[in-house]
């Protein structure tokens, strides 16, 4: 205790929010620790876009062109000050710009007032998450493993978390249904379930066509909703398949977004689309959006209008077109993606990797994939891995809710260059080989 404190109140934990003491709480404090502590240290932890196509001139610039649409569209300057300085509507500003590249990029038909615009998608989340989980015998399943976002969202909440194991291949829909009904059984009640189609973090898989049909047939048996969150899309380098909303005729999505991935991450503006109908008491009709903007007033009340501006005057540059915005940067992504995995393939060639029994899926884009390794992938193995062998990854297990994912590790090939790349692998390669030759190391 900091000798400073000498008198006054004193807290402990136990008397706060069980969450603080929760681990998925502190795994990315953990990490971001890790990374501070060995700079030099090559790191394949941060799910984050490439620092080369970002210029600093460039805000200025998409600001500019958002005010100059609100004048050229008849907004008085006192409306385009206000627009830029006042709080705003609860829902966004921006959301005829985001319903109109929703439909050009992505074939979802919404109206903009289905849209709230968020804080980062991970409001997104939390909004979702609070509306539609009512009751003590609510539940929430995900597809485990899972961001952890969603765990650390539903912890706040006190919401329980239900896990639908993921096989090598992907979610099942069987083991979902299987969930689902176990939850019946037990006099709970499944609200919704979320899931990341498309390249997911952590484990870089992507949901067949036929899967996707499946899910959105068994949501619409069951009667769940499903949280649709996939910001890896439109920087994937990869054919793309229609995300669920898209092929949702009956409401079962709620579409959860990021501009994080694709435009601009600092901004932290996310959407949810929540085309649902929602009836009150006396008959009335409105939208899940409506009840997300409720909630949302009294969490951050707005999404900052400047960001709104930055990530509008970008919309606009594009037309609305964010996959073609992006096409320098989803080859650079798949690029480095191939990179990775040819990579790992001359570090470990079949004998190597026979002999120290590592693995690895080979995703066609997005920025994550995962390796098998012989050894107990924790904490520790990684601060090893940093001090010893100058690289960074993350614990697959951070992901799991319920425990698993012990010896396997999350690699994010996004922020790097082929040199880094090289370099890193090789290093990784060298820690993997020494702990599978300790004591304690290989799995029994």
């Amino acid at each position: 205790m900091n000798g400073a404190f000498v008198s006054g109140a004193f807290l402990h934990r136990a008397d706060l929010h069980g969450s603080v003491s929760d681990p998925t709480l502190d795994t990315m404090n953990f990490l971001n620790e890790i990374t501070l502590r060995y700079p030099q240290a090559i790191s394949f932890a941060p799910g984050r876009p490439y620092d080369g196509f970002f210029d600093t001139g460039q805000i200025f610039e998409h600001i500019q062109r958002y005010l100059n649409h609100l004048s050229d569209n008849g907004n008085s300057p006192e409306s385009v000050r206000d627009a830029m300085f006042q709080y705003g509507p609860t829902a966004g500003r921006i959301r005829e710009l985001i319903a109109d590249s929703l439909r050009r990029d992505e074939n979802i038909d919404v109206p903009p007032d289905s849209i709230v615009v968020t804080v980062g998608c991970q409001e997104a989340m939390l909004l979702a998450v609070r509306a539609l989980i009512a009751g003590r015998d609510d539940v929430l399943l995900v597809a485990s493993p899972c961001y952890v976002g969603i765990t650390g969202a539903a912890r706040l909440l006190d919401v329980e978390l239900i896990a639908v194991e993921e096989q090598e291949s992907g979610l099942s829909t069987a083991d979902l249904e299987a969930a689902l009904e176990s939850q019946r059984a037990l006099g709970r009640r499944p609200r919704a379930f979320y899931v990341v189609p498309d390249h997911s973090n952590p484990s870089g898989t992507t949901m067949p066509l036929a899967t996707r049909h499946q899910l959105l047939d068994l949501a619409d048996r069951h009667d769940i909703l499903l949280l649709e969150d996939s910001p890896y899309r439109l920087v994937s380098g990869a054919p793309r398949l229609p995300t669920l909303k898209s092929l949702d005729r009956r409401h079962r999505v709620v579409h959860l977004g990021s501009f994080s991935k694709t435009l601009f991450p600092g901004a932290r503006v996310g959407y949810a689309v929540a085309d649902q109908p929602v009836h009150d008491a006396h008959g009335r009709t409105g939208l899940l959006a409506d009840e997300l903007a409720k909630i949302k007033s009294m969490v951050t009340v707005n999404t900052s209008p400047l960001s709104q501006a930055a990530v509008a005057g970008m919309l606009l540059a594009a037309e609305g077109q964010v996959a073609e915005l992006n096409k320098e940067a989803s080859a650079y992504y798949r690029g480095t993606m191939r990179s990775t995995l040819h990579r790992l393939e001359q570090r470990f060639p079949p004998g190597v990797r026979e002999a120290t029994r590592v693995r690895w899926n080979s995703p066609e884009g997005g920025f994550f994939l995962t390796v098998r390794v012989p050894f107990r992938a924790d904490n520790e193995a990684l601060a090893r891995s940093a001090q010893d062998f100058g690289v960074i990854w993350t614990p697959m297990s951070y992901f799991h809710p319920h425990g698993g994912g012990d010896h396997s590790i999350r690699l994010s090939t996004s922020y790097l260059t082929e040199h880094h790349i090289s370099e890193g692998i090789d290093r990784l390669g060298d820690f993997i080989e020494h702990e599978a030759q300790r004591p304690s190391g290989p799995e029994s």
